[in-house]
């Protein structure tokens, strides 16, 4: 369940401590999934942030508890989707629902920018993550490709949201 005092807002120009947090908060939650005892450097997962930022139209939704970020979105309209690049909650705050927020969050942008079909793609091992967006009803694809960087299989998975109202 989400907490109460979340509070999910978009930028479509986020600032330099903005692109920071959520950074860092992928790379704590990436190292929580793979089971590492560090996360990867910030600056690392900084880079990949602002390589999708760069995107034409990019938006990062960030959820905030506290006046602290505690997770983010990334999605970037695609020709005839909305792709959701990055999706990364604080480990420290898992399991309140904040995942499925920025999901609904996802979708509301979706409707913002006329998009009726949203696409991702997760490592196809992340059985936590295929959880969360199967509950929020995106659907398995069968079109799977090697991550270049980390050699992981990832899978495609899509949503269809209702029609944007003009």
């Amino acid at each position: 369940m989400t907490e109460p005092d979340v509070l999910v807002e978009v930028t479509t120009s986020p600032d330099a401590a903005a692109v920071r947090d959520a950074a860092g908060i992928w790379a704590r939650a990436t190292a929580r999934r793979d089971g590492t005892t560090s996360p990867t450097s910030v600056d690392a997962t900084e880079a990949g942030v602002r390589r999708r930022l760069a995107l034409e139209g990019a938006a990062l939704l960030l959820a905030r508890q506290d006046e602290r970020m505690v997770g983010f979105a990334l999605v970037a309209p695609r020709p005839e989707t909305l792709e959701l690049f990055h999706l990364a909650v604080d480990p420290s705050a898992w399991g309140h629902g904040l995942a499925a927020e920025l999901l609904r969050a996802v979708d509301s942008r979706a409707g913002v920018v006329g998009r009726t079909t949203l696409e991702l793609w997760v490592i196809d091992d992340n059985q936590r993550a295929l959880g969360v967006y199967e509950r929020a009803g995106w659907t398995r694809t069968d079109q799977t490709e090697r991550d270049p960087t980390s050699g992981r299989i990832e899978r495609r998975l899509v949503r269809r949201t209702p029609v944007p109202r003009v």
